[in-house]
């Protein structure tokens, strides 16, 4: 794909975990800019596809083009360290040290090449869009609510200063009321820190309401795609995933 905007490419992705297939020959794209939602049900791929992405699962077969560059056999650590940041399912925040330590621990790759200041600087902007986590900045990380945790998750990860944000099912275990307000953080992450984002989410009603574009995968698959306006309104996505009939 020879559009500059791409910063993400994958080109017949295929993972295997023995003799399960579990992608199947993906091609998909993100632009930069976008919120782009990967929709489908549980098992269809989805997380295998986000961890093949940030290098925690190497591929069978295929290709990953990361703002043109192949990112075939490079570690996680290095997939990091180009600005692709994984936020995982289940928040995985580091209970038994501070908010502050954990954001601290999200700017390690670029502390490393824009120093102190430049970290500081960055912290005062995400404490501006975390507010709660600036109120709790020296509170041990495992004893926030289960929102606050996931918030931090996401502040962490953009401690890193993402070109892409991949969020693995960031509202998952939250109450609905919880849930709108990180889904409402995400959409604001594009204007206030120029985001990109891949977004696993359950909820995709939700999701398809934030997002520009959307892949729908089914074991391993991607078996449709388009705007997200047309996926709402796509009946096979409606009777599937809505629980609507049309």
């Amino acid at each position: 794909m020879k559009n500059e905007q791409v910063i993400l490419e994958t080109r017949d992705l295929s993972v295997s975990y023995g003799a399960i297939q579990a992608l199947r020959h993906v091609s998909m794209h993100v632009e930069k800019g976008e919120i782009v939602a990967l929709l489908g049900a549980n098992g269809a791929g989805k997380t295998t596809l986000l961890q093949t992405l940030s290098g925690l699962i190497t591929p069978d077969d295929g290709t990953i083009i990361y703002r043109g560059v192949e990112m075939i056999g490079q570690e996680a650590e290095e997939v990091a360290a180009k600005h692709l940041i994984h936020v995982p399912e289940h928040r995985q925040v580091f209970p038994t040290l501070s908010v502050l330590d954990n954001l601290t621990l999200g700017a390690y790759h670029h502390y490393r090449k824009t120093g102190a200041k430049a970290v500081e600087t960055e912290m005062e902007k995400v404490f501006s869009f975390f507010p709660i986590l600036k109120e709790r900045k020296e509170q041990l990380a495992g004893t926030l609510s289960g929102g606050q945790q996931q918030m931090l998750a996401i502040a962490r990860g953009v401690m890193a200063k993402p070109s892409l944000l991949l969020l693995d099912e960031p509202t998952l275990g939250l109450a609905p009321i919880i849930a709108q307000e990180v889904l409402g953080l995400v959409a604001d992450l594009r204007n206030e820190f120029e985001t990109t984002v891949l977004l696993v989410e359950q909820n995709v009603v939700s999701s398809l309401r934030i997002a520009d574009r959307g892949y729908v995968i089914s074991h391993g698959e991607i078996v449709k795609s388009g705007s997200a306006s047309e996926l709402r309104n796509d009946k096979e996505i409606k009777e599937a995933y809505l629980g609507q009939s049309v």
